[in-house]
Formats: C-alpha cells, structure tokens, sequence
C-alpha cells in the first residue's frame, strides 16, 4: 500500500520521534511504501530513514523552493512547482494517509486533504495519529463541528484517530481489506 504521511520536517524531541520510528519500521516490514514531503530533514528525515532500514520504498514529493532539502536516495522523487501543486500529487500517489505530528504546514496538508474526503473528491482512509495526545485538541474541535451540524457526514466516516502507529496501520490495512 502507498501510503502518504503528512509530518514535521523539525528536529523533535523523542517523545514524538521514538513513536514515529517504530510506525516507519512498521511500514517497511509490512511492505508499503512511504508517500511523504520528501525532506531529508526532521522528523520527515526520521520516518524516511526507517521505512526504508526496513524494506519499504520511499516516494518523496518535494517543492521547487526546498529541492536542496530532498532525499536524494529516494525510490522516486518528484519535484512539484508549488505547495498545492505537491499536496495534489502526494494525495494522487497515495492509497491512504497518516497525519503525524507536525505546524502548520502539516495542520493545511490535514485539513485540505480532509476537506476534500467531506466532498467526495477521495475516499482513501485518513488516520490523525495522536501521538503524545499531541491531537486532542483537534479531535475535541472535530467533535464539536460534528455535534453542531457543521460536517455532512459522521467524523468516523471522515477520520480515525489512532493512539499509536500499531492501530494507525492495522486500521488502513483493514480499509484496504489486506487483514
């Protein structure tokens, strides 16, 4: 399965680098293939480094400003012109999508990629991996949009929050009917 983590591209501390070291080396040994930024930096850098220790294949979809920043070791990169020209093609490559800890940037990728599942424009799972709680404060907005009307569908038919990378990828592997 390709799957697209959306991530900080930040130096972290361990408790959020540890976790995501060991949902990469679950991905590596199952066989996916890491759909990410493209960083070799950061956390981008952490996960990448352990999909493919691992086994796994990386595909890495960075932007034109921070190419000097890209893997080049890296199955296959591609260089997009501009942020939303790179969110389109990581959402293209992909059959499913992490949302690991991270900014802004990670916080827009989430957001878009979700607002997109709302409209039906894909229907590929989306996982928030809650790591250190670190999404919490989302989920609790989440539930209060869903309470009040404001989504059109249930958020579980939206977004599975995971508490660890074991349930993240054993929920996509159930949606792709691979369990």
């Amino acid at each position: 399965m390709n799957i697209c983590v959306f991530l900080s591209a930040a130096d972290l501390d361990d408790r959020y680098t540890v976790p995501a070291r060991e949902f990469a080396e679950l991905l590596g040994r199952g066989g996916h293939t890491l759909v990410w930024g493209g960083s070799e930096s950061g956390l981008m850098k952490v996960v990448a480094d352990g999909v493919q220790a691992a086994g796994g294949r990386l595909v890495g979809v960075s932007v034109d400003f921070l190419a000097a920043k890209a893997r080049t070791d890296a199955d296959e990169m591609v260089i997009a012109k501009d942020l939303a020209e790179r969110k389109a093609l990581l959402l293209e490559k992909a059959d499913a999508v992490v949302v690991m800890v991270g900014g802004t940037g990670t916080l827009d990728e989430a957001t878009e990629i979700l607002e997109l599942k709302k409209h039906g424009k894909h229907g590929k799972p989306v996982v928030l991996l809650n790591t250190a709680g670190f999404y919490d404060g989302l989920r609790q907005q989440f539930q209060r949009m869903e309470d009040e009307g404001f989504l059109p569908l249930p958020l579980t038919d939206l977004v599975f929050f995971a508490k660890d990378g074991v349930g993240a990828l054993a929920y996509l592997e159930e949606s792709a009917g691979l369990l």
